[in-house]
């Protein structure tokens, strides 16, 4: 199970929640009900990825998976609208892409081709052509409709521009005297008035992921030039000592992926990193937050900036 959920970066912690199926605190029900689960974004700024939703279907808690392919709910209608545009996303496969469009899609979605099974037929739901146009500052909707009749929908806002404005690299903390590491430390001139961020990073042009702790508001620093460590985000199945975690290694280069995102966006991937790193036999259940009626899942914006730079080597 655990190498079908490495396949999918952007739903790697929703692969999770398809086990359970439930949001609410966790009593195993041998034959709850089936529910669908979204997780679909819409970003602006560079190089933004196309609004796009993956849509899958939940398994009861004691199911047994037989096959990933058949979470995927396929042949619905999904829609994004603004208060000037309506776009259709187009529905698109693996098993329909050329061996190039593979290759873009792996990128985009973290998927392992070495892993990839011939049966594997990932599904998408995006706007491929680009018809939408994503501003800041605008609130976009979405609508699904299954063709059994279903509908979910959802809400989410591009906010306002925030972008790290410097930043710097020093030694370790600690008593590890490691000449090869640095932390890295950003420095943001904080607008007044709330904000909340997600952030992502990449080394030597990997792929963007997002560590365990990924997100924070500006409940500290609202208003002010701030400072604060800014951690190599590491996979949850990463062997990295805990002396080395969350630091770069010096000479190599840097992007981070910087958002603001809304309100619930927020509130989604707060109660679910909290309820993902509360780990342990005392740990507590954190109940996750959802913005989709009608279902389980996600549908967040993002406004993107990225801060690039070379690790210093001394």
């Amino acid at each position: 199970m655990k190498s079908l959920i490495k396949l999918f970066a952007p739903a790697t912690v929703l692969m999770m929640l398809l086990l359970i199926g439930c949001e609410k605190e966790f009593t195993p029900i041998i034959d709850n009900e089936e529910e669908l689960v979204v997780e679909g974004y819409i970003e602006a700024g560079r190089n933004a990825t196309p609004p796009y939703v993956l849509l899958t279907k939940s398994l009861p808690f004691f199911k047994e998976l037989k096959g990933v392919n058949n979470l995927f709910v396929k042949g619905a209608e999904i829609w994004v609208s603004s208060a000037k545009d309506s776009v259709r996303l187009t529905e698109i496969c693996w098993a329909d892409l050329d061996p190039a469009f593979k290759k873009q899609a792996a990128v985009a979605f973290g998927i392992d081709l070495d892993s990839v099974t011939t049966d594997f037929n990932f599904c998408v739901y995006l706007d491929f052509n680009r018809k939408l146009n994503v501003e800041v500052g605008k609130t976009y909707n979405l609508r699904i409709k299954t063709k059994e009749g279903k509908v979910l929908t959802a809400a989410t806002s591009i906010p306002r521009t925030v972008k790290i404005d410097s930043a710097e690299f020093i030694k370790p903390p600690g008593t590890n005297k490691n000449d090869t590491m640095a932390q890295m430390r950003a420095t943001i001139n904080e607008p007044a008035g709330p904000d909340f961020y997600r952030y992502f990073t990449s080394t030597n042009g990997s792929s963007y992921i997002a560590g365990r702790q990924s997100i924070t508001d500006d409940g500290f620093f609202d208003g002010i030039t701030a400072k604060f460590n800014l951690l190599k985000s590491e996979p949850r199945n990463s062997n990295t000592p805990a002396e080395l975690f969350g630091l770069f290694k010096r000479g190599d280069t840097v992007s981070i992926k910087f958002c603001t995102i809304d309100k619930a966006h927020f509130n989604f991937w707060n109660t679910l990193e909290a309820n993902a790193n509360n780990g342990g036999p005392f740990g507590t259940y954190t109940r996750v937050r959802f913005n989709i009626d009608g279902g389980l899942g996600i549908w967040g914006g993002y406004n993107a900036t990225y801060f690039d730079a070379i690790v210093p080597k001394k």
